[in-house]
């Protein structure tokens, strides 16, 4: 910053991006009259804190370090789990005190920066089963991670680390490898505790 040789636009809250040529155009506000910017790269800082103002009037119950519901709090806690760590999840672990009111997608994750779009997905199916009335479907669990780490830089196998996706079912497994190792009358693929 100081060499100039970048910009830093604070209290800017992107509301639509398009293509100017071989720049991308930020634009804040309304497109014809809001403020709009020239970038050559875009840089996203992923540190943030969720916007609860919304369900300010809501009885919600949070996690007070991660603020995310309390039930979903320990399967995506970033201290022990990165996301092809996070076994899959529905409307019982995003349901709130509320009547009918859930968190999910992104906002369900509170600060913890593991989540991903399939996992999403997988919750508003939940969801809708629950509102539907079909509990059976809720709790279902319809999500199949690639066990090549789907989340992972680098496809090389640490034995440190989860081998695989997230568990499918068993709760007692660190991820799909495991399950599936386990259920196999195997001891496990592996994985750390």
């Amino acid at each position: 910053m100081a060499a100039e040789r970048i910009e830093v636009e604070s209290e800017f809250r992107v509301s639509h991006l398009t293509v100017g040529g071989p720049r991308l155009i930020v634009g804040a506000g309304a497109a014809r009259c809001g403020r709009n910017i020239s970038v050559d790269e875009l840089i996203v800082a992923t540190g943030f804190r969720p916007d609860l103002d919304f369900v300010r009037e809501l009885r919600i119950q949070l996690d007070a370090s991660i603020e995310c519901p309390t039930a979903l709090a320990p399967l995506i806690d970033p201290n022990e789990h990165s996301c092809g760590t996070v076994r899959p999840h529905g409307a019982r672990e995003l349901a709130q005190a509320e009547p009918g009111f859930y968190f999910a997608g992104m906002k369900s994750y509170g600060r913890a920066p593991t989540f991903l779009m399939m996992t999403g997905y997988e919750q508003v199916r939940s969801i809708a089963a629950d509102i539907a009335g079909d509990r059976e479907a809720a709790e279902r669990v319809e999500l199949v991670l690639p066990e090549t780490g789907v989340c992972n830089r680098s496809a090389k196998s640490d034995a440190n680390k989860c081998c695989g996706g997230p568990a499918l079912s068993d709760v007692d497994a660190c991820c799909a490898a495991d399950a599936n190792a386990k259920q196999q009358a195997k001891t496990g693929c592996g994985c750390a505790s």
